[in-house]
């Protein structure tokens, strides 16, 4: 190789050197300034409330809720998650499953284990969705209503069905594979009773691998045993006992999880429901319902409560987990796009400035630099073009950040839930939040990397992944 052109291809690998370590040290100051707002916001909240103060403080005076629940090929889930709706410690609600055409025997069940009827109901028509094939309901089971429809090729547009037959000024998007603890809603409401202005409530999302189920409830909570959920549970600590409260504390929350948050049902209206032809249609909603507020000039609130709690089967394999992580990918990517005008403009306040600039950092650019230096840098230094000291600071901030993280994710959640109670679980999560940045996290980026290419190809689909049932005892 000549001289100059050894000289080119240095320089080159020292940028993308500096590239990684520059956009990892810009993650390092965006998670300072969340967990600063955090860790505030931890100081500030209220004590815990039991159950029964929560009853007789707000039961009196909480606005009816409807529990929106999709469907698709949840067979394996679907008794005990609708079992746990039904069991739910509020005065006035209603369940609604919404089966979106699923090819498995998820409605069958349904109709044996409740003895559902076909039966009438009167909808709005101001969310769009594919055709409704007809309701099923039961005189036995008052509560709960079944919306059988077409497959409509995503999440929102079965949502969309649930939202149009709703008839209470507040809405909970739950999964059918989500057990729902049961005073979770009345967690989750007090702020829209204590400020009229709260649009959208989000609560924390647990792994139920490996705990104990009974009656659609979680009676003994355990670390999961496989390695792929094991990590997530980690994950799922990581994003919503320091990302999702910080941002809350800052009014920057930009996405109230699919599994579970309540919603102000004129507000998701006038945006005209969930939008079709996304597959992030949690994301998409929420930076919806900021702009439309910021553009109209109204006051609002959208708030996270960590204790509300929920349970979730997270992947097993690392054939599904790669699925959910590249839907994931295509979901921020296509809600970026679409409201690309709220990306680092003031006129949108801290939604625009750091949710929007996380979300650039960590899923439009990252990914893409991550997966660049993960092969380039190792192979410059290999053969001698970057110095071992740029090497060396290229493995320190990639797997630093990562495990600072971790580890200030487990404190927190011991701060705020307390629910890590043997000491060896909390060890074992400890050595995880290490362990995960030596191979899981890079297969993250390269997961992400292929929701880039399905996201250029267009590709929409909700997509199964497999579920295997709960624990039961």
């Amino acid at each position: 190789m000549r001289p100059e052109t050894w000289e080119t291809f240095r320089k080159a690998a020292e940028i993308l050197d500096f590239s990684v370590i520059g956009l990892l040290t810009l993650q390092l100051c965006l998670f300072l300034v969340v967990f600063v707002a955090a860790s505030v916001a931890v100081h500030q909240r209220p004590p815990f409330a039991s159950p029964a103060l929560l009853w007789s403080r707000y039961a009196h005076i909480a606005p009816p809720i409807t529990v929106l629940a999709p469907a698709y090929n949840e067979a394996a889930t679907i008794i005990e998650s609708v079992e746990a709706l039904l069991a739910l410690e509020y005065p006035a609600f209603e369940v609604i499953v919404v089966n979106d055409g699923s090819s498995d025997d998820t409605l069958q069940k349904l109709v044996d284990r409740f003895d559902l009827r076909r039966a009438a109901r009167l909808c709005d028509r101001a969310a769009p969705h594919a055709p409704i094939r007809g309701f099923y309901a039961s005189p036995k089971v008052p509560r709960l209503l079944v919306v059988d429809k077409e497959n409509g090729g995503s999440k929102a547009d079965a949502i969309n069905a649930g939202i149009n037959a709703s008839r209470t000024p507040i809405i909970c998007i739950t999964d059918a594979d989500t057990l729902v603890e049961p005073d979770a809603l009345l967690r989750a409401v007090w702020p829209f009773i204590d400020d009229p202005l709260t649009v959208a409530v989000g609560g924390t999302i647990c792994i139920a691998n490996g705990s104990i189920v009974d009656g659609g409830r979680v009676v003994e909570a355990r670390l999961p045993t496989n390695f792929l959920a094991l990590v997530q549970a980690l994950e799922y600590q990581r994003v919503f006992m320091v990302t999702r409260v910080g941002l809350s504390q800052l009014g920057a929350m930009a996405i109230v999880s699919g599994a579970f948050g309540l919603f102000r049902r004129d507000a998701v209206m006038e945006v005209g429901g969930y939008s079709l032809g996304t597959v992030g249609e949690d994301l998409e909603l929420v930076v919806k319902l900021h702009r439309h507020f910021r553009e109209s000039k109204r006051p609002y609130s959208i708030r996270f409560v960590a204790e509300p709690v929920v349970w979730t089967q997270a992947p097993e394999s690392l054939r599904d987990l790669g699925r959910q992580r590249a839907r994931w990918q295509r979901g921020a990517l296509e809600t970026i796009w679409k409201h690309r005008s709220l990306a680092l403009n003031p006129r949108y306040g801290t939604v625009g400035l750091i949710s929007f600039g996380q979300i650039i950092l960590l899923d439009v650019i990252g990914p893409l630099v991550a997966v660049t230096g993960y092969v380039f840098v190792p192979l410059s230094w290999a053969v001698g073009v970057l110095s071992h000291a740029h090497f060396m600071a290229f493995l320190a901030a990639v797997f630093s950040l990562g495990i600072l993280m971790s580890v200030l994710s487990l404190v927190f959640e011991q701060v705020i839930l307390g629910r890590i109670e043997r000491s060896r679980d909390l060890a074992t999560l400890g050595v995880v939040a290490v362990l995960e940045n030596f191979g899981y996290r890079q297969l993250c980026n390269l997961w992400r990397i292929q929701g880039w290419w399905q996201y250029l190809r267009r590709r929409e689909q909700w997509g199964p992944m497999r579920r295997k049932g709960f624990k039961r005892e």
